[in-house]
């Protein structure tokens, strides 16, 4: 399968990337690589609509300048590029977020193996960053997790590696669905993955769940997280910005869950709750 490669020059630079990519996503688009003068985004040439990005671009005001180019990436050149371009992440001394190529570092407690094969989730963007930074605070020994959106299975594969009993990945994208496969035998965890929505989790209950999403996908299926969440369990939301975080406890508010978390960065935004136990 072809991508579409977008070239985002954006001025100015911040908050206007942060921003764009949050849109682009809401488009369609699965990944993103921060540049110095903005993004590159990428959509499966099947989903590319020239059109929406362009009425996109020019609906923000005339404080904001955003120029664009865009091309075909075949499918087979992928790979290569990331691994010219992908480099490790490491998330405070518990986890070091590596492709199979880069060497292990031997000063974190767990060495996370993930070749992303056009799938979201590697560390480098900071809503899952912050959300592999709140999973280090945890004790999920014992945990079964869910994890929405699952894109490279990074979040169930970290939950697994801290002691989770049981991790269930779900995502929309087929490509995503065997990425987490993949990255979950590589790592030597035993963590089942699902292809489709939330519509998968059925009548399944977990002691903890993880959504980096976006924020109108996590409004709308609030209600089937919060039902799926036992009581007493702590969900764990980002793929949204700061700005948006009134907006997002409010509608967590109608579900029983109570806000014990935020963290923020780059303007990106991540927060815990806990389901109400009556």
């Amino acid at each position: 399968m072809n991508y579409r490669r977008y070239r985002f020059q954006c001025e100015p630079l911040k908050p206007t990337a942060e921003i764009l990519v949050s849109e682009l996503a809401d488009l369609g688009f699965e990944s993103f690589v921060d540049t110095p003068t903005g993004v590159e985004a990428y959509i499966p040439e099947s989903q590319d609509d020239p059109r929406r990005v362009e009425n996109l671009v020019q609906g923000w005001d005339g404080d904001v300048e955003i120029a664009f180019t865009a091309e075909t990436i075949p499918d087979e050149n992928w790979n290569a590029r990331w691994e010219s371009e992908y480099e490790p992440v490491r998330v405070g001394n518990r986890f070091f977020v590596r492709a199979s190529f880069h060497p292990v570092n031997p000063e974190v407690e767990h060495d996370i193996v993930i070749d992303p094969r056009m799938s979201f989730g590697t560390g480098h963007h900071a809503t899952t960053a912050l959300m592999l930074e709140m999973i280090g605070d945890m004790d999920l020994h014992g945990k079964s997790v869910l994890d929405m959106g699952c894109g490279t299975g990074v979040l169930g594969i970290a939950a697994m590696l801290s002691g989770a009993s049981s991790a269930l990945g779900i995502d929309t994208e087929e490509r995503a669905y065997e990425n987490s496969l993949e990255n979950a035998a590589a790592n030597g965890v035993d963590m089942t993955v699902k292809h489709g929505n939330a519509a998968e989790i059925g009548g399944r209950t977990f002691d903890v769940i993880f959504a980096n999403i976006n924020k109108n996908v996590l409004k709308a299926d609030m209600a089937t997280y919060a039902h799926a969440l036992k009581p007493g369990g702590t969900i764990l939301l980002s793929g949204f910005f700061d700005t948006d975080i009134g907006e997002l406890t409010d509608v967590a508010g109608k579900y029983n869950l109570r806000p014990t978390v935020t963290k923020e960065s780059n303007h990106w935004a991540a927060l815990a709750f806990q389901k109400a136990i009556s």
